[in-house]
């Protein structure tokens, strides 16, 4: 950040009003993306949960990959288990963590949303985003057993135990399913 742009954020107040409209709109818009689906996901259907003219709406997001960029930011950090240097406990904890976030955050459902609308370099952009944060714990954790092509496997082959069941078969898998992933990785270390 330039030197200019901190003073200026030291010297004028954030309008609460921007934020709490920001705020709004991106929990109502990540509201009807979950539990209605991206074909509900208009501005007048946001407007309307959010209680805010359409003509708000688009003047600060005009597309409709706009209202699911906005949507992400309710989101906010996934959620991630705390460490206990045990690799098998923690990984197993942390694959239960995405599991939930999958099911109660509806992340499916997000993703499938922008891979409908944004381009091609938004969609990479918001899912490395997405990736990044969700991956660090499991990260952090393998590194100290694996490296190079090897940790990205672990990390790809862990990360599709949740992922690739909730995209591809609308299901999760159960606590047996992501134990004997786990297992698998551990045992190989």
């Amino acid at each position: 950040m330039a030197f200019g742009q901190k003073l200026e954020q030291l010297t004028v107040p954030a309008d609460s009003r921007v934020a709490r409209t920001r705020a709004d709109v991106a929990r109502s818009a990540l509201a009807v993306l979950t539990q209605e689906g991206s074909d509900a996901l208009t501005h007048a259907r946001v407007a309307e949960i959010a209680g805010y003219s359409k003509t708000t709406l688009y003047s600060h997001w005009p597309s409709k990959i706009d209202l699911v960029l906005v949507a992400l930011d309710a989101l906010g950090d996934m959620p991630h288990h705390e460490a206990t240097g045990d690799l098998r406990i923690d990984l197993i904890a942390e694959l239960k963590l995405f599991r939930h976030a999958v099911i109660e955050l509806r992340l499916d459902r997000v993703l499938i949303a922008m891979s409908q609308w944004a381009s091609v370099e938004t969609v990479s952009r918001l899912r490395d985003a997405i990736n990044t944060n969700a991956q660090r714990p499991v990260r952090q954790m393998l590194e100290k057993s694996f490296q190079g092509p090897q940790l990205e496997a672990a990390i790809s082959m862990l990360a599709g135990v949740v992922a690739c069941p909730s995209l591809m078969f609308d299901t999760v898998p159960s606590d047996d399913v992501i134990e004997a992933a786990v297992d698998m990785i551990v045992r190989s270390d």
